[in-house]
């Protein structure tokens, strides 16, 4: 069973934490113990979820911080050691979403979905890798989505082709983390409540136990990755999906 507190003294980097999924692992982390780093574009959504921390008698930061800019990145983790002395978790959930048909897609908005979700989960997976490595352990968490499995529903194909990649991407980094004892997985969430989402037209029928997901949903899988109970856990892609892609 996770101890309520085994976070308890470990610090931990939650990108795009400033609404949705990213807030509530940010808060759910939290309430294990953790140190909290809630890294988003948008300070304002951060600071308030930092204040919400502090309240519950935790520590927090929180950082404005462009994932798809290395210097910004850089620049983060100079703040994180600074103020915490090291990084023992990153949660990378920092991403955008268009719904754009094939033929509308852009040039621009290809180049900005695959800088967001996929070159800023690679840069900030590198920019952690030599303080795990020096610590010989560490857990990096990629949400990835259902849309990797399945091309998209109601997404574009560039959100499903930016997932499709970080999911090779925590693979191949699981495969090369291990030797340090660092456990490297993903999360990969289906139809979720989230405000990014509202506009999306779901067919339940498709989602075998017939509801939306939540952000708790998927908080919960992310909070038991970091835990103590899944040390022997690495390279995996789990599906919080409600039953879609059975796999």
């Amino acid at each position: 069973m996770i101890d309520r507190c085994d976070l308890k003294d470990k610090v931990a980097i939650v990108t795009g934490a400033a609404r949705g999924i990213g807030r509530e692992i940010a808060i759910t982390l939290a309430n294990a113990g953790a140190t909290i780093v809630a890294v988003d574009i948008n300070l304002e959504g951060v600071n308030k979820v930092v204040e919400e921390i502090i309240n519950k008698k935790r520590e927090g930061l929180a950082l404005k911080v462009d994932v798809s800019l290395k210097k910004d990145i850089d620049l983060m983790i100079r703040e994180v050691l600074k103020k915490f002395s090291t990084i023992d978790i990153l949660i990378n959930n920092a991403g955008i979403c268009y719904l754009r048909p094939f033929d509308e897609i852009s040039e621009n908005e290809w180049d900005k979905v695959m800088a967001i979700n996929l070159k800023g989960t690679f840069l900030c997976c590198q920019a952690v890798l030599p303080i795990m490595k020096e610590k010989n352990r560490g857990c990096i968490i990629n949400l990835t989505s259902l849309a990797a499995k399945t091309g998209g529903i109601l997404v574009g194909a560039h959100y499903s082709a930016s997932k499709a990649g970080v999911t090779s991407l925590t693979k191949s980094l699981a495969k090369y983390a291990a030797k340090y004892a660092i456990n490297v997985n993903a999360v990969s969430p289906g139809f979720i409540d989230t405000e990014m989402t509202k506009d999306f037209n779901y067919n339940l029928n498709t989602v075998p136990l017939g509801r939306l997901g939540t952000p708790t949903d998927v908080a919960k899988v992310v909070r038991f990755l970091t835990s103590e109970d899944a040390k022997y856990i690495t390279g995996e892609i789990i599906d919080v999906d409600g039953g879609v892609s059975t796999d």
